[in-house]
């Protein structure tokens, strides 16, 4: 079995697959695998540092709205994460406004990422939700 894909699902199960996003994230960045640190740094660069920061913390988390995260990630990556999740691009969209805040709030603490989320490795973002 493929490490990274193990380290993903093992991820999955820590934070559940959110409706399939899980699978979907991993294409948002560059990276291969699901690179956590590269997509709260791409949210922070498309405007939306005060929700990603809000998620990160140790208080509320932030709402964000389903074109907000469109406009900061892109279309055509919105638009490849719905063909990954078989749905439409605006649906994908309102789906990770949904679960993005509870996701980044989960693998991080203190405004920080746990150890081993901003790797870009599953693998290595999994072993650290378990420490």
């Amino acid at each position: 079995m493929d490490l990274l894909k193990m380290g993903q699902e093992l991820l999955g199960d820590k934070v559940g697959d959110m409706g399939g996003i899980m699978d979907a994230l991993s294409g948002l960045t560059s990276g291969e695998g699901l690179d956590v640190g590269g997509i709260a740094e791409k949210l922070k660069a498309g405007g939306l540092g005060d929700q990603v920061s809000s998620w990160m913390g140790d208080g509320d988390n932030a709402p964000v709205s389903a074109d907000e995260l469109t406009s900061a990630l892109g279309e055509d990556k919105i638009a490849e994460m719905a063909g990954k999740m078989g749905i439409e691009p605006g649906k994908a969209a309102e789906s990770l406004s949904q679960a993005m805040p509870a996701l980044m709030d989960k693998m991080s603490s203190g405004g920080s990422l746990l150890e081993g989320m901003a790797s870009g490795n599953p693998l290595d973002a999994a072993k650290g939700l378990f420490k």
